[in-house]
């Protein structure tokens, strides 16, 4: 007999919670598993308007609205995950346990004291489906010194592996991540920079429209080259990894920082895109070069001219989107989040201490019974 796991997540554009139900066949390995339905669940606009804004570095206006934001968002990712069991005509009682990543509002993994905040309380979520909730996954991995994310590598490690070549899974989403899967070797992951985030932001505040559909507007301008090297100045892109970064640090305020004035926002929307195409191939050139196929999932999979400009500075790999692997692009990271829900209820570690910089494998996650 099958499982359910569904898994839930609000990534760094906050553009809409994605929900996915998951079966596990039962005995199964956990490479094993098929998506049996999905969906995105719209955020109220005044709620993810705020979210967005500390996600940014928006200050709280007091612990009373940290307190009312949790229990906010908490009830939006429990209206998600019901929404998603009503149209597959699943019960409640079916499903073994929510994986729910939450929104993340800040993300300091460094300093005197790391942390990483993100909100959308689990008791909540069980309270209001009835079903075990895990969530808070990534706080564990940050006390045990690690960056806490990116933690989807674990995933992807156990569905993309292949003892037959290199292979490298990118996520495009607010911000870009690897999975590196060396045919022998340590699997290793580290956040690239922006993705999604800028060209969804400067899409918005020239066009009114959330997203840049096709990369449209990005094709119709031009690349700005003494924009484009003040951008890839920013001293994070240097870094080693273990790396993870967010919208608190790559954000508009960032890019009008490095603006002369007078550039036609076309060309910036252009200019952003190459930056997202230059970090993600200068990170795969860096870390794994000869990288034999790339596979892409994640928002960005749905931008032509992004994914052409990746291709052109990786000419000797090949890319192709999950699907082909049988993983929906737009909803590898819910599908993830089940996966983590399984491995903590298992008693099995959701990180790789080699990709986070924590001190060894933990379980992840705090349990909240049905």
């Amino acid at each position: 007999m099958s499982q359910l796991f569904l898994g839930l997540i609000s990534g760094t554009s906050a553009d809409g919670i994605d929900a996915a139900l998951v079966e596990f066949p039962d005995g199964s390995t956990s490479a094993v598993l098929r998506l049996r339905a999905a969906r995105t669940h719209p955020w109220a606009p005044a709620l993810r308007e705020r979210l967005v804004a500390l996600g940014q570095g928006g200050e709280l206006t007091s612990l009373d609205e940290l307190g009312r934001l949790d229990v906010q968002v908490a009830g939006a990712f429990a209206d998600a995950a019901l929404a998603l069991l009503d149209e597959a005509g699943v019960a409640a009682a079916e499903v073994a346990a929510i994986g729910s990543h939450g929104q993340t509002l800040r993300h300091r993994p460094h300093g005197d004291a790391p942390f990483t905040l993100q909100v959308g309380d689990g008791n909540v979520i069980a309270e209001r489906t009835g079903i075990a909730t895990v969530a808070d996954f990534r706080r564990r991995d940050v006390a045990a010194g690690g960056h806490g994310a990116p933690l989807v590598p674990a995933f992807h490690a156990a569905l993309l592996h292949s003892a037959d070549e290199d292979r490298a899974v990118l996520n495009l989403g607010g911000i870009g991540n690897y999975t590196l899967l060396p045919k022998q070797g340590d699997v290793r992951g580290f956040d690239t920079g922006p993705a999604n985030a800028l060209l969804d932001a400067w899409c918005l505040r020239h066009t009114g429209q959330p997203f840049d559909a096709d990369g449209a507007f990005a094709a119709s301008g031009q690349v700005d080259g003494r924009l484009l090297e003040r951008l890839l100045d920013e001293a994070w892109f240097a870094l080693p990894p273990p790396k993870s970064t967010g919208r608190e640090q790559f954000h508009l305020d960032w890019v009008d920082r490095r603006l002369l004035g007078g550039e036609s926002p076309a060309d910036v929307q252009a200019t952003l895109l190459e930056l997202s195409a230059v970090t993600v191939a200068r990170a795969l050139d860096v870390h794994q070069p000869g990288t034999a196929r790339l596979i892409a999932c994640g928002g960005g999979v749905r931008n032509p001219q992004l994914l052409a400009r990746i291709a052109a500075h990786l000419p000797g790999a090949r890319i192709e989107s999950t699907d082909v692997h049988g993983l929906d692009p737009d909803f590898v990271e819910a599908m993830a989040f089940a996966w983590l829900a399984r491995e903590t209820l298992a008693g099995q570690p959701g990180n790789l201490a080699a990709v986070t910089g924590a001190r060894g494998p933990r379980v992840l996650g705090v349990v909240h019974p049905a």
